[in-house]
């Protein structure tokens, strides 16, 4: 038995490297292997293994045979051809809002005057609706009172022509959450223009390209939602498109927009990667724009992005300086909000507010056909520009008083009369609502008399039928002078219970109510989510694209939505 076992000892030892070699080549048990033929001589050692494959190449950088060569992407350098970056995650807790204090109540006796600008934007809405959405409830920085209600339209009376184009409806009731309160209702209507009576459209869209774009929620809807403004427009009216990712180019020169494939064929290949270098796009458009200025037409660059400007000029200051000039010269700025994670609503609201043209938030399709198919001659065409309401409330009848919301719209007394301070601008059949709550003299007051005080004098009888006088100057729209319209606030408009108000004027005191609420509630008194949901149930009315019931249905989810979103594991 000794002389067999160097053979079996060579054998195991070529089988346990063969097996260490090759694990995947099944070995026989070396005690079946000597049991067969103890004298075989022991099996040759195997061929080494072959190598590895190379790893794969990165999903996004496929060879350049594989490439897309039609895909736009503006980089770091210039544009070109190339495929699409890696997608990256979205950012999280980076949306930057401006958080402001409500309007307090104040006394009529040492402030009766109140002056602000108007405010058509509505991206507050959408900001909403898209966190409730989420089952979430909105952060109050998010909330403005009067975006939230100016998002719906209101069946004011018509202006009837463009030479003057508001006509000012007045309704006053009582507070549905504070008993002895009123509110006054101040709305504006304007001028609707035809379709065929509009000017032409110069458009520049100015498209944020960068890296942060590539979520489904932002370039992709981004491309589509111009797509719908797109075939909107007809040959009177000529696009541009500049993007801009690490620094900006001219993707599509001054077209008739009758080549609606060309137009949407560029919007089509674009695609993103990169930093954002915001503000060499926004002047690349303001050039195109100039280049191709129509001075009997509408003349506007109409941003798209994200908000997340990185590169270049990001001082809100300096932007502002310099589409405020731009805005002098005829060219004015809209801008479209896209996409969460990094949304930067205090520039946009800066750039907006200051180019003469309103702030709108895109988060889903519908939202897109409201503001750039339903109301694509409100979103484009202005009837009026600066555009300010001064309220003086009669000491007579009135204690206290209080905005509802247009904190960061508010001016000073003498700024109605200035021509030279910028207000909002109003589009064709825009409706403009605001809401004051006041305290008529007699009720509960929120702050008593002062010791060393001096009594109010008892005011003239003559002034006992009127709660306040409105007064709003605007200008049209190529004019650099204002005109004025006023109207005094009747108490013989005043009705007795808050049932009876106009049902336009319940719906959007209910708006009102829901946005206080969702902003903390210092005001709301005894309000809550169920008797909004009354409120605007009730008054809901024809609804012929379902914004109103919407509304009733982001009521229902804030009751049982969390203020902070779950934790993810």
């Amino acid at each position: 038995m000794s002389r067999y076992r160097p053979a079996i000892a060579i054998g195991l030892t070529a089988l346990l490297l063969a097996s260490c070699a090759n694990p995947g080549v099944p070995t026989a048990v070396a005690g079946q292997a000597s049991a067969a033929d103890p004298s075989a001589p022991p099996p040759p050692p195997p061929p080494p293994p072959p190598p590895p494959p190379p790893p794969p190449p990165p999903a996004a950088m496929a060879p350049p045979s594989l490439m897309a060569p039609s895909a736009i992407v503006v980089t770091g350098s210039r544009i070109d051809g190339r495929n699409v970056m890696p997608r990256l995650p979205a950012p999280i807790g980076r949306d930057k809002f401006t958080a402001t204090t409500p309007n307090p109540f104040k006394q009529v006796a040492a402030e009766p005057v109140s002056t602000f600008s108007i405010d058509v934007d509505t991206a507050s809405y959408s900001f909403v609706r898209a966190a409730l959405t989420q089952n979430v409830l909105p952060q109050p920085a998010t909330v403005r009172s009067e975006e939230m209600i100016n998002y719906f339209p209101y069946d004011y009376a018509p202006a009837k022509s463009a030479d003057r184009p508001f006509t000012s409806d007045v309704a006053v009731f009582p507070s549905p959450w504070t008993a002895g309160r009123k509110v006054v209702r101040i709305g504006i209507k304007g001028y609707a223009v035809q379709p065929a009576q509009r000017p032409r459209a110069n458009l520049v869209f100015l498209i944020d390209t960068s890296g942060s774009m590539q979520s489904p929620n932002k370039l992709p809807l981004l491309k589509q939602s111009l797509g719908m403004l797109v075939d909107r427009l007809d040959a009177r009216d000529r696009v541009a498109i500049v993007a801009y990712a690490g620094s900006a180019g001219t993707v599509l020169e001054p077209t008739p927009a009758s080549e609606k494939g060309r137009i949407l064929g560029a919007l089509e290949r674009l695609s993103a990667g990169g930093s954002t270098a915001g503000a060499e796009g926004i002047r690349q458009a303001y050039a195109l724009a100039s280049a191709s200025f129509d001075p009997n037409g509408v003349n506007r660059v109409m941003l798209a992005t994200d908000g997340d400007f990185n590169v270049g000029i990001t001082s809100q200051d300096e932007l502002k300086g310099f589409v405020e000039r731009e805005r002098e010269k005829g060219v004015f700025l809209s801008v479209l909000g896209f996409g969460m994670g990094n949304y930067n609503d205090a520039l946009m609201q800066t750039l907006a507010q200051n180019g003469n043209g309103a702030a709108a938030y895109i988060d889903t399709i519908a939202e897109a056909r409201k503001t750039l198919v339903d109301e694509a001659t409100s979103t484009l065409i202005p009837i009026a520009k600066d555009v300010k309401i001064q309220v003086e409330f009669n000491p007579a009848t009135v204690a206290e008083y209080r905005l509802i919301g247009y904190e960061t719209r508010m001016l000073a007394r003498e700024d109605f009369d200035n021509d030279r301070v910028d207000a909002g601008d109003v589009g064709s059949g825009q409706s403009v609502t605001a809401l004051y709550e006041i305290v008529p003299v007699g009720g509960t007051r929120t702050s008593g008399d002062l010791r060393y005080a001096k009594a109010v004098a008892a005011p003239a009888k003559a002034g006992a039928s009127e709660y306040g006088f409105v007064k709003i100057r605007y200008k049209l729209p190529k004019s650099t002078t204002s005109r004025l319209i006023s109207t005094p606030i009747n108490r013989s408009r005043e009705v007795v219970r808050f049932a009876d108000a106009p049902r336009d004027a319940r719906f959007a005191t209910g708006v009102a109510a829901f946005a206080e609420l969702l902003r903390g509630g210092k005001y709301s008194g005894d309000m809550n989510y169920d008797r909004v949901l009354s409120i605007v149930s009730a008054a809901r009315g024809d609804d012929p694209y379902g914004y109103r019931s919407e509304l009733v249905q982001l009521v229902r989810a804030a009751k049982i939505a969390p203020a902070l979103p779950p934790l993810e594991r």
